[in-house]
């Protein structure tokens, strides 16, 4: 796993996921989640597919959000998991020992939890307020990073890779980093404006 930016795919159909996937590809995203949440399972299924074939001629990363009985179906590199989902236990059961499995965490507590999982990376947000998720949890915010890293620091763990998510912007990317997270997640700011990745990329150096 090296890429420090991954985009979470948006759309409110097929066609504007895999729009929006094919825009980011074509900038220079090398990782993508898809993640379309009122879709049917087998409209999901079928734009997944899709979607790592696509993946797989740009040599870039492609996990599924939610579901490892779409991921292992249509052969993605892994899968993100939310709090309240499937066990990562049971995900690596149905995908393998080689694929990649990713855990949304909110507090020190979840990030702990993801560790013991053994999460081969962690999605901790929210940085700030986004409409891309329903049932938000609490704001973290440049502090809340700041006092999460500073108390795995004391702990002296060893931590997966990193990466903020929610509601973050351009301008925010410089100071995330310089919290400690390896990298970002993000989904309105690269649909939006996809020719922006190649600068996105460079302030994640």
């Amino acid at each position: 796993m090296q890429s420090r930016l991954q985009y979470i795919s948006c759309g409110k159909s097929a066609f504007e996921q895999a729009d929006n996937i094919k825009k980011a590809l074509d900038n220079g995203a090398d990782w993508i989640q898809v993640r379309w949440k009122h879709a049917t399972f087998h409209q999901k299924l079928e734009l997944s597919e899709n979607v790592v074939k696509i993946c797989k001629s740009y040599r870039a990363t492609c996990i599924i959000n939610d579901s490892a009985d779409i991921a292992r179906r249509v052969d993605a590199d892994g899968i993100h998991l939310g709090l309240t989902d499937e066990s990562i236990n049971a995900a690596r059961t149905t995908l393998g020992a080689n694929k990649i499995i990713g855990g949304t965490a909110n507090t020190l507590t979840d990030i702990l939890q993801r560790i013991k999982e053994k999460c081969d990376y962690i999605g901790l947000g929210p940085f700030r307020f986004t409409l891309n998720k329903e049932k938000l949890s609490p704001i973290l915010g440049l502090i809340g990073y700041r006092n999460l890293f500073s108390e795995l620091k004391k702990l002296n763990v060893e931590i997966p890779p990193i990466f903020a998510i929610g509601g973050i912007e351009l301008t925010d990317i410089e100071n995330i980093r310089n919290t400690g997270a390896f990298g970002i997640a993000v989904s309105t700011l690269v649909t939006n404006q996809p020719n922006l990745i190649p600068l996105i990329k460079e302030k994640l150096k």
